[in-house]
């Protein structure tokens, strides 16, 4: 699927971290910021059929989702498609793959060559949200956090070939909540931030800081009443006004986008409602 990517087509998602299995040695993780203007980037949404578990592949244009054709295989074990753009061209080139087993393996382009289904390491089934909020300590590569069953976060920072360094432990109290999002700058700052949902279904902003030792600020709320949604989903900007969108699906199916402002007083403006709407026989990957 990521074969038929073009890059005037730009769509949406959102990634994570690992047991210490993962580490390498390699030195380039962090990095110098790319000299490139930063763009908002959106990726393809992907989702696999509840009953089929045919992988469909959700392209963005308008601010819409749009449903590619299913592919021949299906995925009964995947759990997440965390699609990235480390070349900083305004669409996923690459995505790292998370099965029930375990297993993450990372596929996309490495210095403009293909590289397909690369194992990256095992033992990632313990976690419960992994996600990838842009780079966060000013590399070029999109780097990964993952949410511990402890409550525990994680961060993992990326090679270009997808490997991830050891992982480095965010903090603790993080299993108050029941959904993590985030992928690239919902403030305007030029640093990628993360949105938490708790169980109370008060939605909280944690504010990048650029500083991959310590990626993250303490929280601001942004609201309530966000547990009338069963999945977030940070996706990148569909609309393609600059600002970085989220995607929120009631249990009932429907879709809904909240279309970024990037102020941090702010970051979201009203919900509207996606024309592919009805995803209630779908697991979001």
């Amino acid at each position: 699927m990521f074969a038929r990517r073009r890059p005037g087509l730009r769509t949406a998602l959102v990634a994570t971290a690992v047991a210490a299995a993962t580490a390498t040695g390699a030195a380039s993780a962090v990095a110098a910021p790319a000299a490139d203007p930063v763009v908002a980037p959106v990726f393809e949404l992907y989702s696999v059929h509840k009953q089929t578990h045919q992988l469909v592949e959700w392209r963005s244009a308008g601010g819409e989702l749009y449903a590619e054709m299913p592919g021949p295989e299906a995925y009964p074990d995947l759990v997440d498609r965390i699609v990235v753009d480390n070349n900083n061209n305004g669409y996923g080139e690459a995505s790292w793959s998370r099965y029930k087993d375990g297993r993450l393996e990372f596929t996309g382009s490495v210095n403009g060559r293909w590289q397909s289904d690369r194992p990256i390491g095992k033992g990632w089934n313990i976690y419960t949200h992994v996600l990838s909020p842009g780079n966060l300590g000013g590399a070029k590569e999109a780097d990964l956090i993952a949410l511990d069953k402890a409550g525990v976060l994680w961060s993992h920072l990326s090679y270009p070939d997808g490997r991830l360094t050891t992982r480095a432990r965010v903090g603790g109290g993080w299993g108050q909540y029941t959904e993590l999002a985030g992928q690239g700058d919902l403030t305007g700052d030029g640093k990628a931030d993360l949105t938490a949902r708790d169980k109370a279904g008060v939605l909280w902003l944690y504010k990048g800081t650029g500083d991959y030792k310590v990626p993250f600020t303490g929280r601001t709320k942004i609201g309530h009443g966000w547990n009338v949604y069963d999945r977030l989903l940070s996706i990148g900007d569909m609309d393609e006004d600059g600002k970085v969108d989220l995607l929120a699906r009631k249990t009932t199916g429907e879709m809904l986008r909240y279309p970024g402002t990037g102020d941090a007083a702010r970051p979201f403006k009203a919900p509207v409602q996606v024309m592919s709407s009805n995803m209630k026989d779908y697991r979001l990957v």
